[in-house]
């Protein structure tokens, strides 16, 4: 899709909520267009939003393999809320076999590219082959949520995957997705209640303390400007 024509698309949804984005990609791209989904808050938020809109929408979600309990609990019961199965994906156990006997289980700890690594086999190559056949994909970001995230469009050229990328709760705040969360009576993760506003990984996420940024917990031991998996490469 051509820049001109993502401009456009941002200049017409820039006053829209987000439904009202979620109808028009859904109505533009068809059965091409799923939302990625990391079961976090604002996933689940976009997951029910979708679903009323359109209810065969495809949704998927990445089983790296270290996730929390809770996160498997939550995949189920949003399954059953929605009576829509959430597709999962998995990385390569081959690769994943390798990389862990050549480098370690918690090879991620020792350096930054070690952990770059580890995400890129557990994530980023499962959400490739997810992306096959589309040519647009919704996702969770919010502008609040980080450093890395705080110059992000509604609608956006994914360069590193050819497809445009949706983020409807761009402009949202974090009490935002709260109050429809509460409102809607969306299932959630029962760790967002005991300190964890981001999750991912088990041994890559944590609790964050009162008045730490949101994704603090995530990848504690770097430096803020480092802590993405690669999924949204900017």
């Amino acid at each position: 899709m051509r820049i001109e024509v993502i401009s456009s698309l941002n200049n017409e949804l820039k006053d829209a909520n987000p439904q009202e984005i979620i109808k028009n990609v859904v109505d533009r791209f068809n059965q091409k267009i799923a939302l990625s989904s990391s079961m976090g808050a604002e996933d689940q938020v976009l997951t029910d939003m979708l679903l009323k809109i359109e209810p065969n929408a495809r949704i998927f979600t990445l089983d790296t393999g270290r996730l929390f309990a809770e996160t498997y609990d939550l995949i189920d019961r949003t399954s059953r809320k929605y009576k829509k199965k959430i597709e999962v994906l998995f990385p390569d156990y081959k690769k994943v076999e390798a990389m862990v006997n050549t480098k370690g289980i918690n090879l991620f700890y020792e350096s930054i590219q070690n952990r770059k690594e580890c995400c890129h086999i557990r994530k980023i190559e499962p959400l490739q082959r997810a992306f096959a056949g589309l040519d647009a994909w919704i996702c969770g970001l919010r502008a609040s949520q980080a450093v890395t995230r705080k110059n992000i469009d509604i609608i956006e050229w994914d360069a590193n995957n050819k497809l445009v990328k949706v983020n409807p709760l761009a402009r949202w705040t974090e009490e935002q997705v709260w109050e429809y969360i509460h409102e809607n009576r969306v299932p959630y993760n029962v760790l967002h209640e005991k300190g964890f506003p981001s999750i991912g990984c088990q041994p890559c996420t944590r609790a964050v303390a009162e008045g730490e940024d949101v994704r603090a917990g995530r990848w504690w031991w770097e430096n803020p400007d480092t802590k993405e998996c690669g999924l949204h490469k900017r």
